[in-house]
């Protein structure tokens, strides 16, 4: 079957960062109790791609990467009870695992949740990784109650990115929250105003400042990027006994600012769950489906905003340059192999 991956950690200008490759098709004797065999429809590309093709190199074949995925049920083993052959899905995998940039991949049911029927497997395709990583960090990391948060407020920085888009819409849906979003170009502006925050400031300037004109002192804060050049501004600006939640990999940070105003911090990563197996996996199961009802709803929509293309390697390349620019807006999602 056809597949992406890489043999060696290389810029993404090098046509050899990625390559089509073609590989056995994973025999349904070899499925583990709670495993689907599924045939993958779309995916989509998220920062944790680019990072996992430059910092782990394969020591022997090809890698394959990509997390999220939409598709069709192919096969199920001994012990699912959640889904069946010809059942559409969608997900965002697991770490440990080999990638769904290949026509046929192997997940656990339990972090797999029923395709929104309303989206094609392309907007679909947008959604898992970042819905769980939103819906993790506000529910369980900020601890932020389902109807709660009335007079409060959760700002989000570097808002316009995949995990942003979800989270802005979860938080308007799901919360009483108000909704601060940093954005500093006009199409980034447009994209997180459409997504529904309801104030939008610019993080290149006085954070704290706009905020006062606003008369927000926020108690959250979800920084998805760049959270080390902002760590300072971060800390003056919420409020006492605020909660700071992140994403990305900041070298360093310093704890003991934190504890002038008792601040929480709290990193959040979607794969803990599937990579160590936790008791209470099936989280995301149940998640995704909700978040698949609240699409059907009309109450979500999908944070597909580039159409990649076909599934190859080329595009597959293209779509991991432009994540590593910087200017990414919502997500790509690619189709088809």
């Amino acid at each position: 079957m056809k597949a992406i991956g890489y043999a060696k950690s290389l810029p993404i200008t090098d046509a050899a960062a990625l390559e089509d490759i073609e590989i056995d098709v994973p025999a349904e004797a070899d499925l583990g109790s709670h495993d689907l065999m599924i045939e993958v429809a779309a995916v989509s590309v998220n920062p944790v791609d680019t990072k996992v093709r430059e910092r782990a190199e394969p020591e022997s074949g090809h890698k394959i990467l990509g997390w999220d995925a939409s598709g069709t049920v192919r096969a199920v083993g001994s012990a699912v009870t959640f889904f069946a052959p010809g059942d559409a899905v969608f997900y965002a995998g697991d770490i440990t695992r080999s990638g769904t940039n290949a026509e046929i991949h192997i997940v656990d049911e339990r972090i797999v949740g029923r395709k929104p029927a309303s989206l094609t497997h392309k907007d679909a395709a947008a959604l898992p990784l970042t819905a769980i990583t939103a819906w993790e960090l506000l529910f369980d990391g900020m601890r932020v109650a389902q109807g709660g948060g009335k007079g409060e407020a959760l700002l989000i920085l570097g808002a316009a990115g995949g995990v942003g888009s979800i989270l802005i819409q979860i938080a308007k849906t799901l919360t009483d929250l108000t909704v601060i979003a940093t954005a500093s170009r006009d199409e980034t502006r447009d994209w997180v105003t459409r997504m529904g925050a309801d104030h939008v400031i610019d993080h290149h300037g006085d954070m704290k400042a706009q905020l006062s004109d606003l008369g927000i002192v926020p108690r959250y804060v979800a920084s998805l990027t760049e959270t080390e050049r902002n760590w300072s501004a971060i800390i003056d600006l919420i409020a006492p006994r605020g909660t700071i939640a992140l994403i990305d990999d900041p070298e360093t940070l310093d704890a003991l600012t934190l504890k002038p105003k008792a601040l929480t911090l709290h990193f959040e990563l979607m794969f803990v769950r599937p990579m160590h197996g936790t008791a209470d996996m099936i989280e995301q199961h149940r998640l995704l489906n909700r978040v698949a009802d609240l699409v059907d709803e009309n109450r979500i929509v999908t944070t597909a905003n580039r159409d990649g293309g076909r599934i190859n390697a080329t595009k597959l390349r293209a779509a991991h340059a432009h994540q590593e620019s910087g200017r990414a807006i919502g997500k790509t999602v690619l189709a088809g192999f």
